[in-house]
């Protein structure tokens, strides 16, 4: 029987449940018709989901250091995953010189919570490259994956407990319910940052035979399963030679034409097990406030950290036989375009569900535009805290959004001066401000705009019709980059590195 609500007077409890690689339309409620998401769907039943909620980078680690320090990864310098992916012999450019660690002196939203008398957890992945601990946490249960199935990894032999059979993503969730249920007597704030559904794609057992069943009742959905998707930053080629390598490819991903498959369909059995077993974490995170009589004092965010990986890594390989495309690509972003890695929608739109009890109307929606360095500034407003606008200096508060008024947080950007993990795109940042948005490639200089409005699938490049919009936010993108001095690629013919937001020379082809 649940506890008394004795807590109702204290502080608010915060969860961060914070899903890797989960893209915009893998769960139900943002419209999913394969992978079954139960728990995430009555948390938007009773919360508020916002339609154009983004990380701020199409990869993990920068978003995650936005998410703790309310600052771009432009700012920080930290705009590259944790370690980030060798350069190329064929590659045009130099990457833009970056940290391999959160900076000591930003002061996390962790640490800030931590001195206004909250507990603080970090369990998953942190991906920050130092200990939780040093960004505020008072424990931690954190590193990389090798396998979902016990041993996960030598990281975690001593500090999470488990034995042959145990599936990674339910460990994790019983050390969050341990730390909630030792800490429900003071305000916590758990930031559960699970590795799922990151690959390798390995679902669980009993529900990948449950997907198995259901994907073989399902009449089978119309179109290819993969696309191949060519660097927007050219040279261009024909629709007639992207078909004839489309239907006469074995599996090898080509790199002189540098295009690289992209997934259309959400059929991955695997992947919708992984789905499913974060949605019952979900599920039993809540039990376990109800249970404590701390539901109605628990403010619940719901995100990813990126788009979802239709487009696989690179570090599993480049050239994958048709057959085993599954274990490689997860999932179809579909409608958006693009996955995990590029600036199109689908590397950067995240699914966004904000749970406040008896502060917002539940059932509701939001068309906010809102990233990742806004989380910071938000969450201390909702709890009541004294904003630091020097720290979390390109956040702002969608409180207004949350309490259904007038909100416009301006436009937002994006800056990754590194080649994708996850394609063969060149470098590039984009800026998106009200319908519009603008991508900028790093190598020549080519730039696209499309109206997100009118356009949710980037189809349909306005880059020649609009010639005014597309300069009025090619200036803002580059007075962007000089405010936050951001670092550039440089070709490499270049005999020394261009001054910080310097425009990029073209190489010679």
């Amino acid at each position: 029987m649940p506890c008394t609500d004795v807590h109702a007077q204290s502080k608010p409890n915060v969860i961060f449940f914070l899903v890797d690689d989960l893209g915009w339309r893998d769960v139900g409620c943002y419209g999913s018709q394969f992978y079954e998401t139960p728990a995430i769907d009555q948390l938007a039943k009773e919360g508020m989901l916002f339609e154009n909620a983004y990380s701020t980078c199409h990869v993990c680690s920068p978003s995650r250091a936005s998410i703790l320090t309310g600052k771009y990864p432009a700012r920080t310098n930290l705009t590259e995953w944790l370690g980030g992916r060798p350069e190329r012999d064929y590659e045009m450019l130099h990457h833009g010189e970056k940290l391999t660690a959160l900076p000591d002196e930003e002061q996390t939203l962790a640490e800030t919570l931590h001195k206004h008398g909250y507990a603080t957890a970090n369990y998953g992945k942190a991906h920050l490259n130092k200990a939780p601990k040093t960004y505020g946490f008072d424990e931690a249960i954190t590193g990389w994956v090798r396998s979902y199935y016990h041993p996960f990894s030598p990281t975690y032999t001593k500090t999470l407990p488990a034995e042959q059979g145990d599936y990674y993503t339910d460990k994790l969730t019983d050390a969050a319910l341990d730390f909630i249920q030792r800490n429900k007597d003071r305000p916590f704030f758990v930031h559960l940052e699970h590795f799922s559904v990151h690959d390798p794609i390995q679902g669980r057992k009993d529900l990948v035979q449950k997907y198995e069943k259901k994907l073989a009742t399902m009449p089978r959905q119309e179109g290819p399963d993969y696309l191949l998707e060519p660097n927007p930053d050219g040279p261009a080629i024909s629709a007639e030679k992207l078909n004839a390598l489309e239907e006469n490819d074995n599996g090898t991903l080509h790199q002189n034409e540098r295009v690289w498959w992209v997934k259309q369909k959400q059929d991955n059995v695997e992947f919708a097990g992984m789905v499913e077993a974060t949605d019952e974490s979900l599920g039993r995170i809540r039990a376990k406030l109800r249970e404590l009589g701390l539901e109605k004092n628990t403010i619940i965010i719901f995100t990813s950290d990126n788009g979802g990986m239709a487009a696989s890594n690179q570090y599993r390989g480049i050239n994958h036989p048709r057959k085993t495309l599954n274990s490689r690509f997860a999932s179809s972003n579909l409608p958006l375009r693009g996955a995990k890695g590029w600036n199109y929608e689908g590397g950067i739109r995240v699914p966004l569900i904000v749970h406040w009890p008896g502060e917002i109307q539940a059932n509701s929606t939001s068309n906010a535009i809102v990233t990742g360095t806004d989380y910071y500034p938000t969450l201390l407003e909702m709890l009541n805290l004294p904003a630091l606008p020097e720290q979390h200096v390109d956040g702002r508060s969608f409180v207004p959004a949350l309490k259904a008024e007038d909100y416009d947080r301006g436009p937002i950007y994006w800056h990754f001066p590194h080649y994708s993990n996850h394609g063969f795109q060149s470098p590039g940042g984009a800026v998106r401000s009200g319908r519009y948005k603008l991508l900028e490639y790093y190598e020549n200089g080519t730039v696209q705009l499309f109206d997100l409005e009118n356009d949710m699938r980037e189809q349909n490049d306005l880059a020649k019709s609009q010639p005014m919009i597309v300069k009025k936010l090619k200036q803002m993108l580059h007075d962007w980059r000089d405010e936050v001095d951001a670092k550039m690629p440089y070709p490499k013919t270049a005999t020394s590195k261009p001054a910080p937001g310097a425009r990029v020379a073209k190489p010679n082809r």
